[in-house]
């Protein structure tokens, strides 16, 4: 099941509104209540910071989850992924690929595990 619900503009000089899906890890969906993925309406460029903002803008109990209070650091042990591609690392003001940003793919956050 999808969340909706009222929109989370994004901000920002870009071009048109599109409604980014994002799949959570089960524990902080349990935090927020989701029973499946968020879709956030965001303005291009659609970036994780802005993703991850206008998730904490709607979900305040996410706010120091994903990202450090101070520094606005990932988190260790949490992973983002993008058209099956580890995106992680790209950066937080990275654009994402079209089909995210378009809302054709989802936004996946991950509980990184160690071991194997």
């Amino acid at each position: 099941m999808t969340e909706k619900g009222a929109s989370t503009p994004g901000t920002g000089e870009g071009g048109g509104a599109a409604a980014i899906r994002v799949i959570l890890p089960q524990h902080l969906r349990t935090l927020t209540g989701l029973d499946g993925e968020v879709a956030l309406e965001l303005r291009e460029p659609v970036t994780v910071r802005r993703v991850l903002d206008a998730l904490e803008a709607r979900y305040p109990v996410l706010r120091g989850t994903i990202r450090e209070y101070g520094t606005g650091q990932r988190r260790a042990f949490l992973r983002f992924f993008a058209c099956e591609t580890d995106w992680t690392h790209e950066g937080m003001d990275a654009e994402l690929p079209a089909p995210v940003a378009e809302g054709r793919e989802p936004l996946l956050i991950i509980g990184a595990i160690a071991g194997g």
